[in-house]
């Protein structure tokens, strides 16, 4: 099974047609989402239904469970709660009721595991070597796991209790090791580079290969303006911050 593996679409319909575009051209089985669908972006309700008609298997994101009703905001910075308050009025009553059907994390026949933040948290954030070995315990016999949260790619590979972070654009899956790895972000890079990030996972060569895609990026900024929002949350776009 080949898997593009893909998160934090973040409301960026350009970003993620974009992305599935390029993905259509891969060969791919099955598309999988991280979470957070929706937020900082102009597009929720068409980013959610792409998702739903292209029937990819999603997790619940943060963002998405605010959005959705099921949490307040009310431990994220202003501008983030900000985008909730606006996406809840966005939302039609079927992708509301669509982001709160989405699981907290899967598990992929035996294959590896998916969730978004920390494995117990969606809230979570995976950002150093012990933020990865508390997930590593929770893991259980799984030896790989794909989370999101943090919009940045990176990898984290464990040995024997030891851990180290890889940021090549390739994996080879070996034995002995377990790994943690993170797609980057779709909608809102965070690493430096504005590109949107994913992956594909090939569980028969056990490789994974990470992929950067341009999109039309003005025009999504054009629709943050144009919607009355944070000017912020636009030129962040163009730094990849």
């Amino acid at each position: 099974m080949r898997y593009a593996i893909l998160s934090d679409i973040h409301s960026n319909l350009e970003a993620l047609t974009s992305v599935l575009s390029k993905i259509d051209t891969l060969r791919v089985d099955e598309v999988i989402s991280l979470g957070d669908i929706v937020g900082y972006n102009a597009d929720p309700n068409e980013c959610i239904e792409i998702i739903r008609k292209r029937g990819i298997r999603a997790i619940m994101g943060n963002h998405d469970s605010r959005a959705a009703g099921l949490e307040e905001p009310a431990d994220f910075n202003p501008v983030a709660a900000e985008m909730v308050y606006w996406t809840r009025k966005q939302l039609t009553k079927e992708n509301i009721e669509f982001l709160k059907g989405l699981p907290g994390k899967l598990a992929f026949e035996g294959r590896f595991l998916a969730f978004h933040g920390w494995m117990d948290s969606t809230d979570g954030y995976i950002l150093s070597a012990s933020d990865a070995a508390y997930n590593f315990s929770l893991m259980g016999t799984s030896t790989l796991a794909f989370f999101g949260h943090t919009h940045v790619r990176l990898a984290y590979l464990e040995k024997d209790g030891v851990i180290e972070a890889d940021t090549a654009s390739r994996l080879k899956i070996r034995k002995g090791l377990r790994y943690l790895v993170n797609p980057g972000a779709v909608g809102q890079p965070r690493d430096g580079d504005p590109r949107s990030s994913f992956l594909v996972y090939d569980d028969k060569k056990g490789e994974i290969t990470f992929f950067r895609v341009g999109y039309d990026m003005e025009r999504t900024r054009e629709k943050i303006i144009g919607a009355g929002l944070p000017q912020t949350l636009a030129e962040r776009l163009r730094l990849g911050m």
